[in-house]
């Protein structure tokens, strides 16, 4: 079997190099680059599927609709369409999720679902993708890349009500004085990850921006690293 599997984020090449070992039999190309994933470079490898996780652009129908490609949504589909998954989860109280791994269509995150598998939102943005990552990897890939009784996955219409997420702003990032200690917490936590605008507060002439963020047992302290920086000097 030949298989693709495009990724920009280190936790996934990772995972995807240690993919490529254990499955020796199939031939597992991996792509991190945006100027890789063109339709003559996958014309010329001719994959069985193309595997997406966490990979951010655009994908051109002339693609989709020449092989089977996969992507990993950190919701359960219908719920959570749209971008910033986990972040849009965390702001709403959610603790656990699924990840659904469905066919890419041109309808964005409506195509069918292949399998789900359950997901703990506990800790860090990077905790998180990291324990995701482990789950693609581990539990749903080997179902397309080792020969069961049933054969290879087929993918289902999503069934439900669809919920819509919108893809954060970077200025909502922003802790406001009405926050309790709970919510400071999952503002820190849910953007502490590689490649994410860090949760800020505005003091004077300065943005202040927090990470590693920590929290007593009995919810009364937070502790959390903070970086000093002039606003003028921000992208945001």
């Amino acid at each position: 079997m030949r298989i693709i599997i495009a990724t920009i984020k280190e936790w996934n090449i990772r995972r995807a190099l240690q993919l490529q070992e254990r499955y020796r039999q199939h031939e597992i190309r991996l792509i991190t680059q945006k100027e890789e994933f063109t339709y003559d470079n996958i014309c010329n490898f001719n994959p069985d599927y193309i595997f997406l996780p966490h990979w951010s652009y655009y994908i051109p129908d002339k693609i989709t609709d020449a092989w089977e490609c996969v992507v990993f949504h950190m919701t359960d589909l219908p719920y959570g369409r749209g971008g910033s998954p986990l972040q849009n989860l965390i702001v709403r109280g959610h603790r656990e999720t699924k990840v659904s791994a469905i066919r890419v269509t041109a309808a964005f995150d409506e195509g069918p679902v292949y399998m789900k598998r359950p997901l703990s939102l506990d800790g860090s943005a990077t905790e998180i993708f990291e324990r995701c990552a482990d789950v693609v990897f581990n539990e749903m890939l080997p179902c397309f890349l080792e020969e069961a009784p049933g054969g290879r996955p087929q993918a289902s219409p999503q069934v439900g009500e669809p919920v819509i997420f919108k893809r954060r702003k970077p200025e909502e990032s922003e802790i406001t004085p009405d926050m309790d200690i709970d919510k400071i917490y999952d503002y820190i936590r849910m953007l502490d990850a590689e490649g994410y605008p860090r949760a800020f507060i505005d003091y004077g002439g300065y943005r202040l921006r927090f990470e590693a963020a920590s929290l007593d047992e009995a919810g009364n302290t937070l502790a959390a690293r903070v970086v000093f920086r002039k606003r003028e000097e921000e992208d945001v």
